[in-house]
């Protein structure tokens, strides 16, 4: 949610997934077009669609149910998930008279967020496509019971990103979320209620994106724009070594640490110790924790759980100051009701900006373009430092640069069965959820392909 929200506003309600074959058929059909007019995507290739072929054989077979787990390190990367199902997967199948039925499709799980800065359009796309919306900072009743009916009985399988948003990092797995393990864990309980015996699995899928022509000169370039936003004196340089760029991307994160350090010290009265002897990787995490408690204390929060567990808390708090159940009736309420509720919704909107600045950095490492200074590291770091200074600045981060064309690389992993530990999860519900999660969180780290 990048714009700022002023007006106080009636509950956010949930969006019924009501699937539409024609709207299905024009996205399929459209999507090449799509790829090449508002994206920088020039190829996308799949490893081990054998893998994905048989899982649906058996599904179509009602033998299995099985859930399509994502990497999510770009906001490309549901089009890309659309292509591998429309597109590969299909030609793989015919290649291989692997028979199945048509339309190969999934259903998704989004964030209910996505419509309040993309536009209620998305919304009723996203809808026709079979997609089912969740508030991720609460507990979503309506939300759940729909992905969960979704995963027992649609004729369609299901897919979500267990890291629950971007991460901006081809090589590093945010960690995930517990839900989808959760949700694993009731299908087999509810196929069980029902007598019927599928099994369950879910499918990890590894996304990474290369840049055909290595952008060093328009990392360069960004480099460049944001050192003067940010009041650096740039040195005007004609070399282009991968040295030369890390100094200059290191000098600029320490650079923007500092004033932020300055300006959560000096306006949020926060106690910051000095930190110039400090690495980067020291202070970051130092940084993060700091903004986040500027928004926790003003929506009297406890700093419970990872930072991405404070992150979606604090996103639902804002939510609830401006999306507000007692203004369902906001007809009958007067003006001066009215006026205070937008005065709230405004100062939650702005404080959850804290947050937001957290969450484009929740997998910064500050070591990340050091271990291996690949221009695909040194292309992702300085973005996410581009989105600092475009919320800073009161710009909208996602429309970001693009620095050149690239290909994309998917890997389908092998099935974890659900069904398998089924006892564990009677015998300890939470072990089991935390141990599937840890085990799917290994295997997506696993298909990152470290050598390219």
């Amino acid at each position: 949610m990048t714009k700022l929200l002023t007006r106080a506003q009636p509950p956010l309600e949930f969006i019924v997934p009501s699937l539409n074959p024609w709207v299905l058929k024009g996205c399929q059909t459209l999507l090449p077009f799509w790829l090449n007019w508002q994206t920088n995507i020039t190829q996308i290739q799949a490893d081990n669609l054998e893998i994905l072929a048989n899982l649906y054989q058996y599904f179509q077979q009602e033998k299995i149910r099985f859930l399509m787990a994502f990497r999510h390190p770009n906001v490309n990367d549901p089009y890309c998930m659309g292509y591998l199902l429309w597109k590969l997967l299909p030609n793989f199948t015919q290649t291989k008279n692997i028979p199945l039925k048509y339309p190969i499709h999934a259903h998704f799980m989004y964030d209910r967020g996505i419509p309040l800065w993309a536009g209620s359009t998305i919304g009723w796309l996203y809808s026709r496509l079979g997609g089912t919306s969740i508030q991720r900072g609460k507990l979503d009743l309506v939300g759940l019971r729909s992905a969960r009916d979704i995963f027992l009985n649609s004729k369609f399988p299901l897919a979500a990103a267990p890291e629950g948003a971007t991460n901006g990092h081809n090589e590093i797995v945010s960690p995930l979320e517990p839900g989808l393990a959760q949700l694993g864990f009731w299908c087999v309980e509810d196929l069980r209620k029902a007598n019927r015996n599928e099994t369950v699995f879910i499918v990890p899928i590894g996304i990474q994106y290369h840049y055909v022509t290595p952008p060093w000169n328009e990392i360069q370039q960004l480099l460049t724009e944001l050192e003067i936003d940010s009041g650096i004196s740039t040195i005007k340089t004609q070399e282009i070594e991968q040295k030369n760029i890390y100094d200059r991307l290191y000098h600029l994160g320490e650079h923007l640490l500092t004033i932020m350090e300055n300006f959560y010290r000096q306006f949020y009265h926060q106690t910051i110790p000095d930190t110039s002897k400090q690495e980067l990787s020291e202070r970051l995490p130092n940084l993060l924790n700091i903004a986040l408690q500027v928004a926790e204390n003003y929506f009297n929060l406890q700093p419970k759980g990872t930072v991405i567990d404070r992150c979606r808390r604090l996103e639902q708090a804002g939510w609830d100051y401006i999306y507000r159940e007692d203004f369902k009736q906001i007809d009958q309420l007067s003006a001066v009701e009215k006026g205070l509720g937008d005065r709230l919704a405004e100062e939650a909107s702005l404080r959850m900006w804290h947050m937001r600045i957290v969450e484009s950095f929740v997998s910064v490492t500050g070591y990340y373009v050091k271990d291996k200074p690949t221009v695909e590291r040194f292309a992702e770091t300085t973005l996410l430092l581009w989105d600092l200074v475009t919320r800073i600045e009161g710009g909208n981060a996602f429309f970001r640069p693009q620095f050149g064309q690239q290909t994309v690389q998917i890997t389908i992993g092998n099935p974890l069965s659900i069904s398998e530990r089924f006892d564990d999860y009677k015998t300890s519900r939470r072990q089991a959820v935390a141990n599937l999660t840890q085990d799917l969180q290994i295997s997506l780290e696993s298909l990152i392909i470290r050598d390219s």
